[in-house]
């Protein structure tokens, strides 16, 4: 099955979010800012990276902007939990950069995991 890369500096989001992906048979791969991050990124190059926006030292901007160069083609996903401009907005700004996808925390599972799968099995082109 495929492997994530989940960036996120909430410990506890961070492991409730990887139990929730590996019962569903994904491997996942853990980074606590988008400077870990980017370093897991070159070594594992994971299929799918699930990045936090809001996180210390390296932010989910930037992180997205480095993946987009070393890679075009991984789909990201960004989640927000808030900060300065609210979660909108930072969502609204992390698709422009690149992400495929974006949630505000707190989520709905099923809307997630659908999200997960879409993005993991696109369509075939017709």
């Amino acid at each position: 099955m495929a492997t994530i890369l989940i960036i996120d500096d909430e410990d506890l989001f961070r492991s409730m979010l990887k139990d929730m992906l590996e019962q569903e048979g994904y491997t996942i791969i853990e980074a606590t800012n988008g400077n870990e991050g980017i370093a897991r990124f070159d070594q594992v190059r994971p299929d799918l990276v699930i990045t936090d926006i809001v996180m210390p030292d390296t932010e989910g901007m930037s992180t997205i902007r480095q993946i987009r160069q070393k890679d075009h083609r991984v789909p990201i996903i960004a989640i927000s939990g808030g900060g300065y401009l609210g979660s909108s907005d930072y969502l609204v700004a992390a698709e422009a950069l690149g992400a495929v996808r974006s949630f505000s925390k707190p989520f709905d599972r099923t809307e997630f995991f659908s999200a997960v799968h879409e993005v993991l099995n696109p369509d075939p082109v017709s």
